[in-house]
């Protein structure tokens, strides 16, 4: 029963995994924090966040559909998915009167909501706590609004923010605070999954106004990240996964303890930081590259080396620095059996790729101007999921990981070109040139991107210009950029010491390497095919082939 309660003030409760959600079921009068005195209730309120995944997923999905199935709990659903989106005619031109006001006046926050409540737009309680607590609420997100954004209430992002919040409110919250009981509790929502724009506002909204609130996100995205100064509990599953659709039914397949206690060894062993990690284990990690600068001799020994025992290998919260090799190699060593040996034996790898003839890639007479501006977000980078859904997008059939670590590196090479720009050429033109360059990789430097266990030995792209067999391109250039931003070793071998490369990226980006002599026309020497075979054979034996 409401009494005529004047004031309601919100206190988070402490909680901890293993009393969460007795928490959620318990009475407010039974909480901790719960008092009233003179006309002024209090109340506890749970507020978490529960990022990553458990070890067993199917068990998570159905433990999600039981809480918000469960009419005891009554917890409801908020997700991009879920999310009602119809708007009354009336309170959108009602929103859009206020924000005109906004814009041709220089409004305080209280005078701006007040303009709001006068508009009816604002819930209106029969309890003078509730209906008191709803107007700080939104005074409270209107400050975080002109905190975080440019111009703040001129912001014209502010009509979409307002839009969006009315309208979520008067679908989801405003029905369930017709009943309320605050003895008994507010509210209660789970968030899942990502947000986008107004989202974290109007989750923020729900916050201030004292609603129980927890938020689920299976791939370990802090959705809040930026809009909450005050810690809230926060538990850490052990594995991060793609967030699956909410579930709308229970999973039927069974874990056994055998599967379980299988799961558990390998996260303990494979966990980020350990050092060890099972094949395709970072296979949807975002990868990006970190140069090494080495001398000629260490060339070849790093180049042997798995990508996670180079030195500066690094895994973290979804991301994976791979420690590469980008070199020009100037000239041939008089020692030309050992300067051929140290050629086959790079070629040799599984994950190499030679190439002889120039160019090897073509280029891009396309405009991608408009698809370029149309891809930047607020930021002013290149935004990696608009990339991914637009329709020239020609990567979408790889698996998402891997279109997710191309994506961003070329909103990375096009961030900081490292490509030299043509005599009138503005940066935002190299960055154009660079990102249509990025959507015509040819199909054998595709495969050599799929082969790339990002943990594991680092695929090798060597070229070996003679200048017999046509020259270094642009186009080319702006594809070695991008492999090496990806994390791919890149190895250019110039028998005769001259430019190619230098033509086109800039110096510091890669290492070069002059040897004793200059040599023309000089072929490339095949492996000697007995050698090669008897080699492959004893490697066949060691392996039990």
């Amino acid at each position: 029963m409401n009494l005529p309660y004047n004031q309601m003030n919100v206190r988070p409760i402490s909680l901890s995994y293993e009393n969460w959600l007795d928490m959620l079921k318990t009475p407010m009068s039974e909480r901790p924090e719960f008092s009233i005195d003179k006309g002024t209730i209090q109340i506890g309120q749970v507020l978490g966040k529960f990022l990553g995944i458990p070890i067993d997923s199917d068990e998570y999905y159905n433990q999600l559909f039981e809480y918000v199935s469960t009419p005891d709990l009554d917890l409801h659903l908020l997700s991009e998915n879920s999310l009602n989106k119809n708007i009354d005619n009336q309170h959108f031109q009602s929103i859009q009167k206020v924000f005109n006001i906004g814009q041709e006046q220089k409004l305080s926050i209280n005078r701006f909501t007040a303009f709001l409540d006068g508009e009816q737009l604002l819930y209106k309680s029969k309890v003078p706590a509730i209906h008191r607590k709803v107007r700080e609420a939104m005074i409270g997100t209107l400050e975080l609004f002109t905190h975080r954004e440019k111009d703040g209430l001129k912001n014209h992002e502010l009509r979409r923010v307002l839009v969006d919040l009315i309208k979520w409110s008067m679908n989801h919250l405003n029905p369930l605070l017709e009943s309320i009981d605050l003895q008994k509790g507010m509210p209660k929502f789970l968030w899942y999954g990502d947000m986008k724009r107004s989202q974290p506002y109007f989750v923020y909204y729900l916050m201030k106004l004292g609603c129980d609130l927890v938020i689920f996100h299976p791939d370990g995205t802090d959705v809040l990240a930026g809009y909450l100064e005050e810690e809230i509990f926060t538990h850490h599953f052990p594995n991060k996964k793609q967030a699956e659709p909410f579930p709308t039914e229970r999973r039927n397949r069974q874990t056994t303890v055998a599967y379980r206690a299988s799961r558990e060894i390998e996260t303990i062993l494979n966990q980020e930081g350990s050092g060890l990690y099972k094949p395709w284990q970072l296979r949807d990690y975002t990868p990006s590259s970190i140069t090494l600068k080495t001398t000629y001799d260490e060339l070849f020994i790093l180049g042997r080396e798995m990508a996670m025992v180079r030195p500066g290998f690094e895994v973290e919260t979804g991301q994976v620095k791979i420690p590469s090799l980008f070199a020009k190699i100037q000239g041939v060593s008089k020692n030309r059996k050992e300067y051929w040996d140290r050629i086959q034996n790079l070629t040799e790898f599984d994950h190499s790729l030679l190439i002889r003839q120039l160019p090897f890639t073509w280029s891009s007479s396309n405009d991608f101007r408009f698809h370029y501006r149309n891809a930047l977000g607020r930021d002013g980078l290149l935004n990696p999921e608009v990339m991914m859904q637009a329709h020239y997008w020609p990567y979408s059939f790889l698996p998402t990981g891997l279109q997710k670590g191309i994506a961003n590196a070329i909103r990375r090479i096009c961030e900081k070109p490292g490509l030299k720009s043509l005599p009138g050429e503005s940066m935002e033109e190299v960055s154009i040139y660079l990102f249509s360059q990025a959507m015509f990789t040819p199909k054998e430097i595709i495969q050599l991107m799929e082969k790339f266990d990002y943990s594991q030995h680092v695929p090798k792209l060597i070229i070996y210009n003679n200048e017999s067999r046509g020259i270094l391109s642009r186009s080319d250039a702006a594809l070695i950029l991008l492999l090496n931003q990806f994390g791919i070793d890149i190895i250019v071998y110039n028998p005769p010491g001259h430019n190619d490369i230098e033509n086109f990226l800039q110096d510091s980006l890669f290492d070069t390497h002059w040897l004793e002599d200059v040599v023309f026309n000089l072929e490339y020497k095949e492996p000697f095919k007995l050698k090669k075979k008897f080699f492959q054979g004893i490697l066949k034996n060691l392996r039990g082939d």
